[in-house]
């Protein structure tokens, strides 16, 4: 499919939902071009330029070493590189060196990976127009939450975790949360992670009596419990988090594990048309390249909104709801997503599918 016929598509049926495309964005674009993060830059990249010509939108390069040391001569390069917006920033001490001099030039910033809550904290008290494309740290558990809520109340519930920090953030969150409305856990547990067999593990939770297993362990420790539970005929349903989300190590995932995690959008069918197109000119929709694709297309209608009541960009992307290929996307007062987009997903057949979709949430 060529091009702008693509572009004339995406256009057409964003202005059936929301405001038209304005002339352009100029647009730098911050993601590492060598290293080991490299791969994920060229995402970030071929995301952001696909097609923005076609829409008088202009990307410009920045290179993001992710490095405290390289801070200044990020922030001298975005500087200088005359752009309205900046987007991408995979690394959180590249936006913390870079913020405070995008603000005082009334330049917003998008992430597409950080999610530090502490960082937007800090943006939000000094009023940096800073925003972010990835959920915070905080909406993950409270999804949980959530979902343990409506879906296991009132079952014998388990909270595991592997012991690193972000697990038992994690674990300890989701177990704050659950007991301000009242549910106690029938079993919690810090089991040792990496390990080939988690059999012991497994007999504790048959013992407890626990039916349903939150776990803030990795895909491949969540993998060998599932495992372990089949083979001693335990039936446990396990959930875990959005670290799930990832490939297949020594023990493959089995069938019914849940997980809270991101759907892939190019599955989406507001981004079908363009993932078609990425596809036919030899770019893989994975990763950060749709929401690249996204930032881009976000800041071109919040800059269209800017013109419309003669607002900043910065202040036009809270004024309300645009569609772009990752779905409606619009930020609330916290300059976090209005609506999470973390979903309960069930493993199927080698992927993630939505759980409500198959009526499987036990």
């Amino acid at each position: 499919m060529p091009k702008s016929l693509v572009t004339s598509l995406f256009v057409a049926a964003l202005a059936l939902t929301g405001p038209a495309f304005a002339a352009g964005v100029k647009v730098a674009v911050v993601a590492p071009e060598e290293g080991s993060f490299a791969s994920l830059g060229r995402q970030i990249s071929a995301g952001a330029a696909f097609q923005a010509g076609d829409r008088g939108s202009q990307v410009i390069p920045i290179n993001e070493n992710c490095d405290p040391a390289g801070g200044e001569a990020l922030t001298k390069a975005l500087l200088a590189s005359g752009a309205e917006a900046a987007i991408g920033f995979l690394c959180t001490e590249s936006l913390e060196a870079a913020l405070p001099a995008l603000a005082e030039a009334g330049i917003p910033a998008i992430t597409v990976s950080v999610r530090s809550d502490i960082l937007m904290e800090d943006a939000l008290k000094k009023e940096w127009p800073f925003y972010r494309l990835a959920p915070s740290g905080k909406a993950e558990a409270a999804a949980i939450t959530d979902a343990i809520v409506a879906n296991w109340k009132g079952r014998p519930l388990a909270l595991i975790d592997d012991g690193t920090i972000h697990s038992r953030e994690l674990v300890e969150s989701v177990r704050n949360g659950l007991a301000e409305i009242g549910i106690t856990p029938v079993f919690t547990d810090t089991y040792r992670p990496s390990q080939e067999q988690q059999v012991s593990l497994v007999r504790r939770l048959a013992k407890s009596g626990a039916t349903h297993v939150f776990t803030g362990g990795d895909r491949n420790d969540t993998a060998v419990i599932a495992r372990d539970a089949k083979a001693e005929n335990v039936p446990i349903t396990l959930f875990g988090g959005d670290t799930l989300n990832a490939a297949d190590l020594d023990v493959p995932l089995e069938n019914g594990v849940l997980a809270m995690t991101i759907p892939d959008p190019a599955r989406s069918s507001e981004a079908a048309a363009v993932a078609k197109a990425m596809r036919a000119a030899k770019i893989e929709p994975e990763g950060y390249v749709l929401p690249a694709f996204a930032a881009v297309s976000l800041l071109e209608q919040a800059k269209d909104q800017a013109a419309k009541d003669g607002s900043s960009l910065a202040d036009a992307l809270t004024k309300g709801t645009y569609p772009t290929v990752l779905g409606p996307i619009g930020f609330n007062s916290a300059h976090e997503l209005a609506e999470t987009p973390y979903r309960l997903m069930r493993w199927q057949d080698g992927r993630f599918v939505d759980a409500a979709a198959t009526g499987s949430t036990e």
